[in-house]
């Protein structure tokens, strides 16, 4: 029998999952926040230049609330992580 079937046929030969890695989602949030924003001031300034870019306005203002919200999101879910830890 190959190695390679081992772990198919007998589970218990499995090497053990490896354990996750932990992510600060906080600083995912705020950079892609931040990229939203910087996108939204360039629009912005293309909009008082005179270009038509009206959906680029609601596209980045959108990117921005949901940026704030996941960010909201965050602060709870770490909120009752640590609540449930102690």
């Amino acid at each position: 029998m190959s190695m390679k079937f081992a772990p198919l046929i007998d589970p218990a030969v499995r090497k053990p999952a490896p354990k996750p890695v932990r992510v600060d989602l906080r600083k995912v949030f705020a950079i892609g926040t931040g990229l939203w924003i910087v996108a939204l001031i360039v629009v912005l300034i293309l909009l008082a230049v005179g270009y038509n870019v009206m959906p680029l306005v609601i596209m980045c203002v959108a990117g921005v609330i949901i940026g704030l919200l996941l960010l909201v999101w965050e602060y709870f879910d770490r909120w009752d992580y640590r609540r449930l830890g102690q």
